[in-house]
């Protein structure tokens, strides 16, 4: 009973019911986390006083969207982004497979060789949705290759956000008793990312692979069945717009800022003359239009974060389960890898998720003689689990931002439904195996 009313399984299952009865995402959370607090026995003003001020945790991303969000309209504005699609709709052309594989290629650059995280989805998905349309293509598909691309690179590649993410679990390892080096943790999360692999085949070659009727509304401006060299050429304005892009992929490298990267590449846009300064209001109107919503989800999930770590149900969660893991390691990794879908489901980063798991796991598997190797498998899937899926995940909402671009794809069910069950089934098994492998 202690385990049913703990505060954060009862604030994370009514969250996902509320998403499930399709209550807004930015509401579903708010009132999941004062649930939250109220169950634990935390005041109505001590509870909306931790949800308000650990929105601040998710501050910098949210700037970061919203900027990205302005230059993602811009490259609209000046037509780069449609020339883009039209390149890609020419090499596709009636091959919808290979669509699926352009997109995860570009989302796992994303992630590694261009970090730019999401922020590509509403430049690059809008125009391609006609396509998109007349290849009959089910939009679960496209949703499970983008969040396979933004998800899996950082969990087995060591670089741009999987250095980041497998710098953490290094990090928190060592600092829990386990000696980890950072080089070391892409060569036991492999698995994770073949088990990932097997998820997303069985979405577009299975689940999703059946024709899917849309309707056809793309706007005029966006239209792609131009296929003249007139229309694929570059002009000054994509070539300012590009070195705009560079730019800001630059100064984040350089300062380790998004928020400043974006700034700069906006600068050269407007500066160069790409785009008109006159249209700076309409932009920024747009780009929070554009990411202006995932921007605010991502401060709200935040705050939702703080608030369950403030009930103490988090730790109480742990210790109430310590007893079951004693003597079978089946059942520790299960109940481990579960805690961690509840956790980050709730708070909707696997990176956040890290240092929470490190300090409650770590203990327990070197108790159970687990190798680091298998730990690292353990950790890295306790805290990526929930996170494809998670409704306040961006590896979710950056997907439904531009799929979603015509209104025609739903959040919960054509995102996180598909999402959840292609990617945390494996992930759970591949884990389980590794804990026995390695």
């Amino acid at each position: 009973m202690e385990v049913i009313f703990n505060p954060v399984v009862v604030s994370v299952i009514l969250l996902c019911i509320l998403c499930v009865c399709r209550i807004n995402v930015l509401l579903a959370i708010i009132i999941s986390a004062i649930t939250a607090g109220i169950v634990s026995g935390l005041p109505i003003d001590k509870i909306m006083e931790t949800f308000i001020s650990g929105m601040g945790g998710n501050s910098e991303t949210a700037l970061s969207y919203i900027l990205l969000g302005t230059f993602a309209a811009a490259m609209t504005h000046t037509g780069l982004a449609t020339i883009l699609a039209r390149k890609i709709a020419n090499i596709i052309k009636d091959k919808k497979f290979m669509l699926l594989a352009i997109l995860t290629g570009i989302a796992m650059l994303s992630q590694n060789l261009i970090p730019v995280h999401i922020a590509f989805i509403p430049i690059l998905i809008p125009p391609l949705l006609h396509v998109m349309n007349k290849l009959k293509l089910d939009r679960r598909a496209a949703a499970c290759a983008l969040a396979f691309g933004l998800k899996a690179p950082y969990i087995m590649i060591p670089a741009g956000f999987g250095l980041i993410f497998q710098g953490l679990i290094a990090e928190n390892m060592t600092l829990n008793g386990m000696d980890v080096l950072k080089s070391d943790v892409w060569k036991s999360t492999w698995i994770l990312g073949l088990g990932m692999f097997v998820g997303l085949m069985v979405a577009v070659l299975i689940s999703y692979r059946k024709p899917r009727e849309y309707n056809d509304i793309q706007p005029v401006e966006n239209e792609l069945e131009k296929e003249d060299a007139e229309s694929l050429k570059l002009n000054k304005n994509h070539y300012i717009t590009l070195i705009g892009a560079f730019a800001t992929l630059i100064v984040q490298l350089w300062t380790k800022s998004l928020p400043l990267g974006a700034l700069v590449g906006l600068g050269i846009v407007f500066g160069g003359g790409a785009v008109s300064h006159r249209k700076m209001d309409k932009l920024i109107n747009e780009g929070i239009g554009l990411m202006g919503y995932v921007a605010f989800v991502m401060l709200v999930a935040a705050g939702f974060a703080l608030v369950l770590k403030s009930t103490g149900g988090i730790e109480v969660l742990v210790q109430s389960i310590i007893p079951f893991m004693q003597n079978s390691r089946f059942i520790a990794v299960s109940l481990m890898l579960f805690l961690g879908l509840f956790i980050t489901m709730g708070i909707g980063t696997s990176f956040g998720t890290i240092p929470i798991l490190a300090v409650l796991f770590i203990p327990v598997c070197a108790h159970l003689g687990f190798s680091p190797a298998a730990t690292v498998v353990i950790l890295a899937a306790a805290a990526a689990l929930g996170d494809a899926g998670s409704p306040a995940s961006d590896t979710t909402l950056g997907p439904t931002a531009g799929l979603n671009a015509d209104g025609q794809h739903n959040h919960i069910t054509d995102t996180c439904i598909p999402t959840f069950l292609h990617f945390n089934i494996p992930l759970i098994i591949f884990a389980i195996l590794a804990a026995y492998l390695f």
